[in-house]
């Protein structure tokens, strides 16, 4: 029997349908290219993920450091403790006042006193007619 052996060389021809050889060129073109795509997607992901990461440590700073004024204040809070501060001073300044009984007031305090003062005494005095009233209609009885 004689042997058949393969030679291959530049020069080797294939034969083989166009139609195979235009469905490998499409194969091979469509991997490639879902192949790029997966890669492309991927280092999205990764990116968004190195960013998220690098946010979630700056909160995780801010949330730590800024309570405890290591960040510094706002200046609408360092006016706000000014203010309480002030207030705090008034008002120790009116409590000595008070418990001193040299309380400041003004003319519209003094007629709301005097109105409510007025006012006590008449239902002191209705008071005291209507319990005469009762005393006296029952010693009747």
């Amino acid at each position: 029997m004689g042997e058949k052996t393969a030679k291959i060389s530049d020069d080797t021809q294939v034969a083989m349908p166009l139609r195979n050889i235009l469905s490998i060129i499409a194969g091979v073109a469509i991997a490639t290219w879902a192949y790029f795509g997966i890669i492309e997607r991927l280092n999205n992901i990764e990116t968004e993920q190195t960013l998220m990461s690098s946010d979630l440590e700056k909160n995780t700073e801010f949330r730590i450091k800024w309570p405890r004024g290591e960040m510094g204040a706002l200046p609408a809070d360092a006016e706000q403790f000014m203010l309480i501060e002030h207030i705090a001073g008034e008002l120790e300044k009116l409590t000595v006042e008070i418990e001193t009984g040299k309380a400041p007031f003004d003319q519209q305090q003094k007629l709301t006193l005097e109105f409510y003062e007025t006012r006590i005494q008449k239902l002191e005095t209705q008071i005291d007619a209507l319990k005469d009233k009762l005393v006296n209609g029952q010693k009747a009885h």
